[in-house]
């Protein structure tokens, strides 16, 4: 680690030290995230401290008039956090802001089609992540809001994807990880996933993942930490490349927690908006 890094991680834990967040605080925040409880004891308590360091750091504001409880931005932070638990902060460098909707919000596009043509429209999103800006997301906690869509994880993950300078599918990967199995697993993956739906069949996994390989990665780092045994068992490969790009292993962590407290595991499936 450098003087700058250390001198930018003592004013980042000095900043998130002025926080304080009680325990019922923290078990609030960290209700309706399930996939949190089988953290290790030790994993649990170094998220909620990166979470507040990321709080310190990046500036959260409320869109539409959405008032931001302490329960929002550590439900958010713990979430952003929980991708880069292994990997630190520096992931999330280059861009301040995460802008957070009270429900859906509609972004303009402009697109030009092959024949040069710009076609401008509206569309409806739950999240969007900017390269070089901000993370825009929606918190609907209404019940079945948004059932089974995970928005923070997602967008999240498009911001580690953006890393190297291309929203592909292809984060920046770390030394002794291969690019060429890295794409292997991620391309025959995607290929059976458009077959199986395009066969009619009913997915486990949130269907937008076939729009194309960077929303692939995004819903399957989703799934990863949310559902990580489905998808140890049905992409092995694909798990592999996850756990070592994040360096967790959250399917052995589940395992052991469903192991103390044994009940079905959740199927996701949802549609997306955008």
């Amino acid at each position: 680690m450098s003087l700058f890094d250390a001198y930018r991680r003592w004013r980042r834990e000095r900043a998130a030290s002025r926080w304080h967040v009680s325990e019922a605080q923290w078990r609030q925040a960290e209700s309706a995230l399930v996939f949190l409880e089988w953290l290790p004891a030790a994993d649990r308590a170094r998220l909620r401290e990166l979470a507040l360091q990321l709080l310190a750091e990046k500036q959260m504001t409320g869109a539409r008039g959405f008032e931001l409880t302490d329960a929002v931005r550590l439900g958010i932070a713990l979430q952003a956090c929980l991708p880069i638990l292994n990997l630190g902060l520096r992931y999330y460098e280059g861009w301040v802001g995460i802008v957070v909707y009270p429900g859906d919000f509609i972004i303009p596009r402009r697109v030009t089609d092959e024949h040069g043509i710009v076609h401008e429209y509206d569309e409806a999103a739950l999240g969007e992540a900017w390269e070089g800006g901000p993370v825009l997301v929606s918190w609907d906690d209404r019940p079945g809001a948004q059932d089974d869509v995970n928005v923070v994880l997602h967008e999240f993950a498009h911001k580690l994807d953006m890393a190297n300078g291309a929203t592909d599918g292809m984060p920046p990967l770390h030394p002794g990880m291969d690019r060429k199995e890295w794409a292997r697993a991620f391309e025959e993956a995607y290929a059976g996933f458009r077959r199986f739906l395009d066969a009619g069949g009913e997915p486990w996994l949130d269907p937008y993942a076939s729009e194309n390989p960077a929303e692939f990665f995004a819903v399957v780092s989703e799934a990863f930490f949310e559902t990580p045994l489905l998808v140890r068992e049905d992409m092995p490969a694909v798990y592999e490349q996850l756990r070592r790009f994040y360096r967790q292993d959250p399917a052995r962590c589940e395992q052991q927690w469903r192991a103390a407290r044994p009940e079905p595991v959740t199927r996701r499936g949802a549609s997306r908006a955008s």
